[in-house]
Parts: C-alpha cells; sequence; structure tokens
C-alpha cells in the first residue's frame, strides 16, 4: 500500500468522525436549512407557463385556418380564370404565364364572372384591401406569438413578396394591390408602436 492511499483512506476516516461529532445544535440548524434549501427548489409550473403553451397551440391553430382560407379562396380564383380561359379556347403551360397573360388584359369575360369578381375586389370583399392587409396581419401576428419586436421583419418579408409578384406580373400591379401595400405598411408600422408605447 502507497504512502498516497493512507494518507487519503485517514482523511475520508477523519472527515466521517468529525462530521458525525456535531452537536444537537448544529444537527438542527442544518436540518432546518436544509428544508428551506428544499423547498426553494420545487417547481410550480406557473399560470403564466400554462398561457404561454396555450397560446402557442392557438397561433398554431390561426395558422393552420389562415392557410387553410387562403388555399381555398386561391383555388376559387384559379378555377374563376380557368373556366374565363377554356371559354376561349386559351391554354397555358406555366402559372407565369398565366399572370403574364391577365396582366395584358386580352380575356374576356361573361358577365356572371365579372360580377362575382367585382364582389371580390369591392371594399368589404374577400380580396378587397382591407380584409387581405387584416389577413396579412393576422398571419403575421400568429406566426411571431404577437411580438410586436418581429414586426420590421415580418414587414420586410412582405415588401419582398410584393416585389417578386410585381416581377412575375411583369410590370406595376393593379391599384388594388398598391392600396393592400399602404394598408399592410400602416397596420405593420402601428403593431410596431404598440410594442414601444
Amino acid at each position: 500500500m502507497s504512502v498516497n492511499s493512507i494518507s487519503a483512506t485517514t482523511a475520508a476516516a477523519y472527515a466521517q468522525q468529525t462530521s458525525g461529532t456535531k452537536t444537537t445544535k448544529e444537527t438542527k440548524d442544518n436540518s432546518s436549512a436544509k428544508t428551506s434549501q428544499d423547498t426553494a427548489v420545487v417547481y410550480e409550473k406557473s399560470a403564466s407557463a400554462s398561457s404561454t403553451s396555450g397560446s402557442k397551440k392557438s397561433n398554431a391553430a390561426i395558422v393552420a385556418q389562415l392557410k387553410a382560407d387562403a388555399e381555398a379562396r386561391t383555388a376559387q380564383l384559379q378555377s374563376l380564370v380557368e373556366k374565363m380561359m377554356t371559354k376561349q379556347g386559351q391554354t397555358l403551360g406555366t402559372a407565369d404565364d398565366m399572370w403574364s397573360f391577365l396582366a395584358k388584359g386580352n380575356l374576356k369575360a361573361d358577365p356572371e364572372t365579372i360580377a362575382q369578381a367585382k364582389k371580390d375586389v369591392a371594399a368589404d370583399g374577400y380580396w378587397g384591401a382591407e380584409q387581405t392587409s387584416e389577413r396579412i396581419l393576422s398571419f403575421a401576428k400568429a406566426l411571431s406569438g404577437d411580438d410586436p419586436d418581429k414586426a420590421e421583419e415580418l414587414l420586410n418579408a412582405f415588401k419582398k413578396g410584393y416585389k417578386e409578384a410585381t416581377k412575375t406580373w411583369g410590370g406595376e400591379l393593379p391599384s388594388l394591390c398598391s392600396d393592400t401595400y399602404d394598408l399592410v405598411e400602416k397596420k405593420f408600422n402601428d403593431w410596431m408602436n404598440s410594442g414601444e408605447a
């Protein structure tokens, strides 16, 4: 046996002996300290923690609802355009061709289709500037967890998408689009300023 192992064993035995010879008062003091320390580390789920997870779930539900609604309405719009093109014997290879074709205005529509389109893009219509800007803002709030600090980043993403849409369209977008753009920008700025208040 080496000298180091004897020293280590002796030190361990001494430590056990000295810790076992504490007075009753020290033992009581330590046990009360342990009790207060044990209580301090107990984790209890707060109400705010459960509301945060609930808000994440509700945000996911909002995002899913907005996506489903947008997909249904887009399919409806696409069906409307396809019916008009089919009636005129027009066929297109890609979606990009469709947008540039529509931008040229060479498509004639029947009165029923024109009436439906006017209803959809009216001030209170689904594709009108007010409702569309509100959906864009609701989607951004749901994605960010209603955090105004993320509003600028999401607004920049919207602007980038608008530029891409303009490019795909092949020229300046209709005034309805620029009206929607202005409302989105205003609503995002109001949202950002609400976070500073």
